[in-house]
């Protein structure tokens, strides 16, 4: 007997996408807290897009005045170029790419023109301008010139100069010197020291002409005097001198101490160097006269002879003729003298050298009288004396010696001090290091004691407080923040969410094969079922047979009763024993 079997034809299942699928199975809750995470995410991207993506500003111009600043904020705005303030307003900045192009573009339309002008005045000239206008727009050039120079300097941030030129005349004696007068404005914390303000000073005096050092003057903007009065020039107290006197201690001591450290360390010896300079200008000069001496001959400066009576013309002149005729000359002086310098004068009045007949009418009773004076040049020394600046009057040197270090035979360290030789020795090295003399007052004191060992402080700053710590935490908090922002969101917000859409939905669990058919053997519902057949010959009905052969086969072979009904459920139509099950009759 063939049972028919009639198969259902079922419509081919839609496939379904799963992110809608799992988008369906959320909560409300979870569909919000989803798109609310989704748009956190964007946000915490658009962010660190624009951070990475911000333009990198550097300084177009600083130090401006607020007309130049003004001009040159308005130029920019027409340009379309971004422009930044620094607090303040002291500087405005553009982006690093566009500064060398801006500013050529404002060069180009003379900005920024500048509070300060110079010699461009020069350049525009009016019509009818009188000469006291000339005049004084050359001054304003100058001072901006000189403005200008003085504010190259680095500590300098603005000045001022004023120039008193006087009108020049034609009289030399009435003409007035000019002076200049400099108010400068320094930098937060930093000065000038003596030989800025002196460059200052000469830089001014310089650039004038006719204009002496001397009068230029030059203030702080706290009103303070930079410049040295002409009064204090000349004075006890020079800046000049005190370095000067500071470089000579710091020799001396650099000499005590190279001597004396390589015998007892480095660390073992202090050293201090007082001198004493004389920087004052003196200025000598003498007189001295001296007698010939050793026989050196002498000099006549003048010589007069007055003689009168009747021997007058004999005796006028040693071995002149006896007719000479009185007058100027026979007022001629005698040759030299052949006695010595220092011998005995002949006396006055007689003439060694006479002829007999002079003598014979001196011997006579003759009224004759005669007179000689003879000066010679005085032996005279002058000397000038200029004692040289900076001499050395005295020097003291005071030197402390640390004890030696001593270890003994278990390594233990003590000090001790040093022996009263090695002392000695120490003190008469200081002495030649110095150039000790003891006609100056010099003086040397070279103590041995024991040095104090310095406490160090062992208080360390903890990492977190340092500079670099924390420079580099700012260089990387907005970085880490945006990314531990990101990640807070994705796990707390859209990590859940994505996991649930992600879950499939359970399926139903089928029962175990086995299971299934002893439910179905031992099943014993009454179901609906068709006419009842014909009975054999038995008289059992033939579905009632075919029922307890399958029975009877799953109890026997289970296997491959499961292995039937899984083909069934998956759709398949497996054949067993060459047409499947067949009871009786069948």
């Amino acid at each position: 007997m063939n049972t028919a079997v009639a198969t259902l034809d079922t419509p081919p299942a839609k496939k379904s996408n799963p992110l809608l699928e799992g988008f369906a199975r959320l909560s409300n809750n979870q569909k919000l807290m989803l798109g609310a995470g989704l748009l956190a995410m964007l946000a915490v991207v658009a962010a660190a897009l624009l951070f990475n993506r911000q333009a990198d500003w550097k300084v177009l111009y600083s130090n401006l005045s607020d007309k130049d600043g003004g001009a040159v904020v308005a130029q920019l705005n027409q340009l379309g170029v971004p422009y930044q303030h620094l607090e303040g307003g002291g500087a405005i900045m553009v982006p690093a790419d566009k500064v060398h192009d801006t500013r050529l573009r404002l060069a180009s339309q003379g900005l920024p023109k500048g509070s300060t002008v110079g010699f461009e005045l020069m350049d525009v000239t009016r019509l009818g301008m009188t000469q006291f206008q000339e005049r004084l727009t050359f001054q304003r050039g100058l001072e901006g010139e000189l403005v200008r120079s003085i504010t190259a300097l680095s500590s300098v941030a603005d000045a001022r100069v004023h120039l008193a030129l006087p009108n020049q005349n034609g009289f030399f004696r009435e003409q007035q010197k000019p002076s200049a007068s400099v108010v400068l404005t320094l930098h937060g914390g930093r000065t000038l020291d003596k030989m800025q303000v002196a460059g200052i000073v000469h830089l001014v005096a310089s650039s004038v002409p006719e204009m002496d050092t001397k009068a230029v003057s030059v203030l702080d903007q706290n009103g303070n005097l930079l410049s040295q009065s002409p009064e204090l020039q000349n004075g006890d107290i020079d800046g000049k001198q005190l370095e000067y006197t500071r470089k000579l201690e710091q020799m001396y001591t650099q000499r005590i101490l190279d001597l004396l450290e390589p015998v007892v360390g480095r660390d073992n010896v202090k050293a201090q160097v007082t001198a004493d300079v004389d920087f004052s200008i003196t200025e000598q000069t003498s007189e001295q006269h001296r007698p010939n001496q050793n026989g050196e001959p002498s000099t006549v400066r003048s010589q007069q002879l007055v003689e009168s009576g009747a021997a007058a013309a004999a005796n006028a002149l040693p071995g002149a003729p006896a007719n000479m005729a009185a007058g100027a000359v026979a007022n001629q002086p005698p040759g030299p003298g052949g006695a010595p310098i220092n011998g005995e004068a002949a006396p006055v009045g007689i003439n060694a050298g006479a002829n007999n007949a002079g003598n014979g009418a001196a011997a006579a009773g003759g009224d004759n009288r005669r007179e000689s004076v003879i000066n010679y040049e005085v032996d005279k020394t002058i000397k000038v004396t200029r004692n040289s600046v900076g001499n050395v009057r005295r020097l003291s040197a005071a030197v402390v010696v640390n004890h030696r270090s001593v270890t003994d035979k278990k390594g233990n360290v003590t000090s001790e001090p040093l022996p009263p030789e090695q002392v000695e020795q120490m003190t008469a090295l200081v002495r030649e290091a110095i150039g000790f003399s003891a006609d100056r007052g010099d003086s040397v004191n070279l103590m041995n004691a024991s040095f104090t060992a310095p406490k160090v402080d062992e208080t360390q700053v903890a990492w977190w407080k340092s500079p670099e710590t924390q420079d580099w935490a700012k260089t990387l908090a907005w970085p880490l923040g945006m990314v531990l922002l990101g990640l807070i969101v994705f796990l707390g917000m859209v990590r859940p969410a994505i996991k649930v859409m992600q879950t499939p939905p359970p399926a139903p669990e089928l029962p175990d094969a086995t299971q299934m058919l002893e439910a179905v053997v031992d099943d014993d519902t009454e179901r609906p079922a068709l006419a009842a057949a014909k009975q054999d010959d038995g008289g059992l009905h033939l579905d009632t047979l075919r029922l307890e052969d399958a029975k009877r086969l799953a109890k026997e072979n289970p296997v491959a009763v499961a292995n039937i009904i899984k083909g069934w459920v998956n759709g398949d139509s497996p054949a067993m024993g060459g047409g499947g099950l067949k009871g009786p009759g069948a």
